[in-house]
């Protein structure tokens, strides 16, 4: 289910409609739970990092991932990105192009991903792994692919957003956990908490018990003072819009009014119109998120026009803890050198 199909009741107490639809859930999650034990379909000879998260939708990824790369770079290795590519037409193992690929193609995520290192598409994670291995990085970077079990992992780190947690704790289809969470919490080697929010306090509690290390971080406006006392109308179409105006607020700016989509939403060009016409008519600044800005990239003179007119509110991911990449770097690479010399 797309997360702008996922229904009001996933992110409250659990209500009569999460327990209708419990058993279902529980097949679900039987099923799903399996498919995620399985064996590996195979490996590659470098380190593998998963960014995941527990639940269907956004919970801080794409940032994440992008954090990190930028982090192993410095540190002189060649991280590439490995996505599923949703939302994007090309089936096949792609190198993604900036030249070339748009949204419609590639999704917007890789298309984010593609502007600071080596990006590959699949829906076959291990072959785009050995794709990005044949283009010279050193390191895998998933963005999602947790539950996904084709691909041998060296370290699973799974993202939680600090306001919405995981929701009611049902499987889908009665709550958005993609399975269970004592299945995944096995699975994974830490727990990234984005945000200060108390919604994901059973999450830490229960990586506690796990014995998982819980790393904390946030979400913060890259040039903060640029949006001081400005007025300005925003959109967005990713998970939680309301997280993106509430930040804009945060860095100061005049929110005159706020316009939510559905995740991964495909802007029509009444709607394309309309947002232009919002802000010629209060002579405002149009503002958006860099992944839609990157979903705007297209060859359709609508979507053209709300790039030109379009500004973006960058924003960075701050660990608590400074040393926390360099920790997860190091324990993905033991890991992975671990692996490779037990095939052997």
């Amino acid at each position: 289910m797309a997360m702008d199909e996922a229904p009001d009741f996933w992110w409250g107490k659990a209500n009569w409609q999460a327990w209708a639809l419990a058993p279902l859930a529980y097949l679900y999650g039987k099923g799903a739970t399996k498919r995620m034990t399985q064996a590996p379909a195979g490996s590659v000879n470098v380190p593998v990092i998963c960014i995941g998260n527990f639940i269907a939708g956004g919970a801080g990824k794409t940032p994440t991932a992008l954090h990190l790369a930028k982090f192993a770079m410095r540190a002189g290795l060649r991280p590439g990105f490995l996505s599923r590519g949703y939302g994007g037409g090309i089936s096949r193992t792609t190198l993604v192009d900036l030249k070339q690929h748009n949204a419609h193609d590639v999704g917007d995520e890789p298309l984010l991903l593609a502007q600071l290192t080596t990006t590959v598409v699949s829906a076959n994670r291990l072959a785009g792994a050995k794709m990005l291995v044949q283009q010279g990085c050193n390191l895998v970077i998933m963005d999602d692919g947790f539950q996904n079990p084709q691909l041998q992992k060296d370290y699973s780190l799974v993202v939680v957003d600090a306001e919405r947690g995981i929701g009611n704790g049902f499987s889908m289809p009665a709550g958005p956990l993609r399975l269970p969470l004592p299945a995944q919490l096995l699975k994974a080697d830490a727990i990234l908490v984005i945000g200060d929010a108390p919604g994901a306090d059973s999450v830490i509690r229960m990586a506690a018990r796990a014995a998982k290390p819980v790393f904390t971080a946030k979400l913060k406006p890259i040039n903060k003072s640029v949006w001081k006392d400005k007025q300005v109308i925003a959109y967005a179409g990713i998970a939680n819009p309301q997280k993106f105006f509430n930040s804009l607020a945060d860095a100061g700016a005049e929110v005159v009014e706020a316009i939510p989509f559905g995740d991964h939403h495909a802007y029509s060009e009444e709607e394309v119109q309309e947002l232009i016409n919002k802000a010629k008519l209060r002579n405002m600044m149009l503002v958006t998120t860099s992944k839609d800005k990157a979903r705007l990239k297209s060859t359709h003179k609508h979507l053209m026009r709300l790039n030109e007119v379009s500004n973006v509110m960058n924003v960075g991911l701050v660990f608590d803890e400074p040393s926390t990449l360099q920790r997860i770097i190091r324990e993905a690479v033991a890991n992975s050198k671990k692996r490779i010399l037990a095939r052997r």
